[in-house]
């Protein structure tokens, strides 16, 4: 599981979902959640919270042009490939963050993905969860 710390920087609720926007390494992370700042006290603009995302919820594009309606789309530069028969893992370097992606080995064997290069991860905002920090 993908686990980043950052501050909440925007958030727009309508009925019992919210949209908050959440800063990380000058990246900004969007998540849809099931929450408002009335039903979560955590849900506050300024605070510090972790986004949680499963490696496999994590695409992996390269030469991507045009817009696309996923929310968080993300530069980053491969640091290592764990090739499996099936599955293969990515190391992630954004800024100073890294994120994990598994993606199929046909697929990265179709994107032709080395250790260095630079490719875009996306990230569904509906796929990104928020976690209060607790101290203690």
């Amino acid at each position: 599981m993908n686990k980043l710390k950052g501050t909440i920087k925007h958030i727009q609720s309508a009925e019992n979902i919210s949209i908050v926007d959440v800063e990380i390494d000058n990246q900004n992370f969007r998540a849809i959640v099931l929450e408002t700042p009335e039903t979560s006290s955590y849900l506050k603009e300024g605070n510090q919270v972790f986004i949680l995302f499963k490696e496999t919820e994590v695409s992996i594009g390269k030469i991507i042009k045009g817009e696309i309606s996923l929310s968080n789309r993300i530069k980053c530069r491969i640091k290592k490939i764990k090739k499996g028969k099936i599955l293969t893992e990515l190391k992630l370097l954004f800024n100073n963050t890294y994120i994990t992606s598994i993606i199929t080995t046909a697929s990265a064997e179709r994107l032709n993905l080395k250790e260095g290069e630079k490719v875009e991860a996306f990230i569904k905002a509906n796929e990104v969860s928020i976690m209060e920090i607790v101290d203690g």
